[in-house]
């Protein structure tokens, strides 16, 4: 099974526990108590690789703990808002779209390279990440009342932070000298490696949905 074939799997996934998710709330608050835990576990792991100092490594493993409780507590309490609950779900469409649509276009178009940090990160992949995302937009407007002016803002400002996101982990991980976070699933990594994008992109969009 090529690379390909396993992002598209994995996004039809997590958008099927997603969707799972959204209609029992038992299983949205048990899934995120039990994805927090893990990537933070996985970025401690990192932290460990990268830091020398003991009190640095607590330091720096008490800042993720902290930022890793406030996204997954965001998402728990926006779920259980009406006014909340859609940007929420939009928001992580958005990142796991941007996530296929860079990872397409990258493989198909190639290019030139965006960063030296992630080497498979090419301009061409951004400009797909962008596309997957306005295309997300048109589809959601076609089936929900919205608006437009908010959602474009709300769409690219997701989708930029996402696509962020996954670059400064992929620094972090440079930086501990790993490929991936873990081998929790088999033939993609660790969990923060799927979900990199989505630990960032989920509370600016709802901070951001807040203010637009």
């Amino acid at each position: 099974m090529n690379e390909l074939t396993k992002r598209i799997l994995t996004s039809i996934l997590l958008i099927s526990l997603l969707i799972s998710m959204f209609f029992y709330s038992y299983i949205f608050i048990v899934i995120s108590i039990i994805f927090g835990v893990i990537i933070w576990v996985e970025l401690n792991h990192l932290f460990i690789k990268i830091f020398k100092s003991k009190y640095l490594k607590t330091f720096i493993s008490l800042l993720a703990l902290i930022y890793i409780f406030y996204v997954f507590w965001l998402s728990i309490v926006s779920f259980f808002s009406d006014d909340t609950k859609i940007i929420l779900l939009y928001s992580t469409l958005i990142c796991i779209v941007s996530d296929l649509g860079g990872f397409i276009f990258g493989k198909i178009l190639k290019g030139k390279k965006l960063t030296k940090i992630s080497p498979n990160k090419t301009i061409s992949g951004v400009f797909g990440a962008f596309i997957f995302s306005i295309i997300l937009l048109i589809l959601f407007n076609s089936i929900e009342d919205i608006n437009l002016i908010r959602y474009i803002i709300l769409t690219l400002a997701v989708s930029s932070t996402s696509q962020l996101g996954d670059i400064f982990i992929s620094y972090i991980k440079r930086k501990a000298k790993v490929k991936n976070t873990s081998n929790i699933l088999p033939g993609h990594g660790g969990l923060l490696d799927r979900l990199d994008g989505i630990i960032f992109g989920i509370p600016l969009g709802l901070n951001l949905a807040l203010i637009i």
